[in-house]
């Protein structure tokens, strides 16, 4: 699988050749200038390549056509050093489908008050140049990113950053395949979804593989490969547990499921509790344990969180923060003291714990198995976000909350699961409000690390709608413009 490192984004720079070769020596020169020094920043997760000055609709298109069926390129970033007639990229923008940022900057950060003279000017003309650049982008309806300012300044250089992140999350995301362990939980809605329509759209392969071929992979397991995962649960997580058999057997569970997935190139699983045949717990503590290595997991049968949790921890690799799968649980409506309690049966990432996990064993309740181990923990206080995938019949909506998470106002010491507890935007109840009437689902993806700027920009590569609830959102508001949103998607 690729990682973070092993993408690359083209930098491609506009002109022409009425300036003279002096000037697109010049051109050349500062634009490898640029992105040695935006490299070197240390601020970008991916290499940027200086690739070329573009000077005529031919260089434009084939440029174009090359990042297309490269598969190391993620993204293309474009800047107009000088004038560059736009009509030029019209037929390579057309065909353009790698995601695309157009970085709206100059060399110079001021004006040289006293050397300023038309010979600068006929060098120096980005202002009217990505102006120009930007017409033709707009007239083709393309999807793209703008960002506007000083090249060397700390804010442009972490938006470009995340700007990455997101078109390496848009890579990911096309070949992304997931395991289904049975079906979705029976009669449940919002985690169903058309998947052909869905890898149409999002890329994503999602195909069932038999419980049966599970439990055959889990009985292979040997007790060698079960101790030496069982060494590193000792050095990791305290183990508050005399049940050392259930916590085997989870170390078996997440071996075998590794397996199959790393062995058919999946990224996400999901499985239910409905089904569970020859198994002898419900995964618990090898499904966190899976999300911690970086797989997406959705519960219930559910694909969609499942996948976009894959992608979410694509997108924030090498970050620190943490994503996780997660439910809505229950709420705290204390007056003026309102808060969210997220959790699920077993399966919350340890990427967001507060503290060291503990390893417990416990009863579920539900699923007519063994008691299952499973890790234990608070998640970490501090601005995040929950993302909900749903599919709206004939579109996709993402749904993006902002929340602030809080240490849970209760110690809660016979609630025997991971748990993260949060304040909602813009409050619990017009959030809870604005989230429903959405369509939000109960399964979401919460993330410390991603923002909701990116997933809107993950959003508008892809071409499905964006819906953020913010602390400035209203009902009313809301309600506007997912009317207009429906009338807009119905034109497409």
């Amino acid at each position: 699988m690729k990682t973070m490192k092993d993408y690359e984004f083209w930098f491609v720079v506009g002109s022409q050749f009425l300036y003279g070769p002096e000037v697109l020596e010049t051109v050349a020169t500062r634009a490898a200038e640029m992105a040695a020094q935006l490299n070197a920043s240390g601020r970008l997760p991916c290499k940027i390549v200086y690739k070329t000055t573009v000077k005529t609709p031919e260089e434009a298109t084939e440029t174009i056509k090359a990042a297309n069926y490269d598969d190391a390129c993620a993204g293309v970033i474009t800047w107009c050093h000088t004038f560059s007639p736009s009509k030029m990229w019209l037929n390579g923008l057309k065909i353009l489908q790698k995601p695309y940022c157009h970085l709206a900057t100059q060399y110079n950060r001021s004006i040289p008050d006293t050397e300023i003279d038309m010979d600068f000017m006929n060098l120096n003309q980005a202002a009217h140049g990505d102006r120009e650049h930007g017409f033709i982008a707009a007239r083709l309806r393309t999807p793209r990113k703008v960002i506007a300012g000083y090249w060397q300044d700390a804010d442009v250089q972490k938006r470009l950053g995340d700007w990455m992140r997101v078109a390496v999350g848009v890579a990911f995301s096309k070949s992304l395949k997931v395991m289904r362990f049975g079906d979705n939980m029976r009669n449940v809605a919002v985690t169903e979804g058309d998947k052909v329509g869905v890898q149409e759209v999002l890329g994503w392969q999602v195909n069932t593989w038999p419980v049966g071929r599970l439990v055959e992979h889990i009985n292979a397991v040997t007790d060698a490969e079960v101790d030496a995962l069982m060494a590193e649960y000792r050095e990791k997580y305290d183990i508050a547990t005399d049940n050392l058999a259930s916590v085997r057997y989870q170390a078996k569970e997440e071996i075998a499921m590794k397996k199959m997935l790393d062995a058919e190139g999946c990224r996400a699983f999901t499985n239910t509790f409905e089904d569970l045949y020859g198994m002898e717990q419900l995964p618990g503590l090898a499904s966190q344990r899976l999300m911690a290595a970086g797989y997406g997991y959705g519960g219930e049968g559910d694909w969609k969180v499942s996948a976009m949790t894959a992608v979410m921890k694509a997108m924030s690799e090498g970050q620190t923060g943490g994503t996780a799968f997660m439910e809505d649980y229950t709420y705290e409506l204390a007056e003026g003291k309102e808060y969210s309690l997220g959790a699920h049966m077993l399966e919350v990432c340890p990427s967001v714990a507060a503290a060291k996990p503990r390893i417990e064993v416990h009863p579920l309740g539900i699923g007519g198995k063994a008691d299952p181990a499973r890790l234990v923990f608070e998640g970490r206080a501090g601005a995040a976000i929950v993302v909900s995938l749903v599919d709206m019949g004939g579109r996709l909506r993402l749904i993006v909350q902002d929340i602030e998470c809080v240490k849970p106002i209760y110690a809660m010491p016979n609630l025997p699961v991971a748990r993260v507890m949060w304040r909602a935007m813009p409050d619990l109840k017009t959030g809870v409000e604005c989230w429903i009437t959405a369509g939000g689902a109960h399964h979401t993806t919460l993330s410390y690390d991603v923002t909701a700027e990116q997933m809107r920009d993950f959003a508008r590569i892809l071409g499905i709608e964006f819906v953020h609830i913010t602390k400035e959102t209203t009902v009313e508001k809301l309600e506007q413009e997912l009317f207009l949103n429906d009338l807009a998607w119905k034109l497409r």
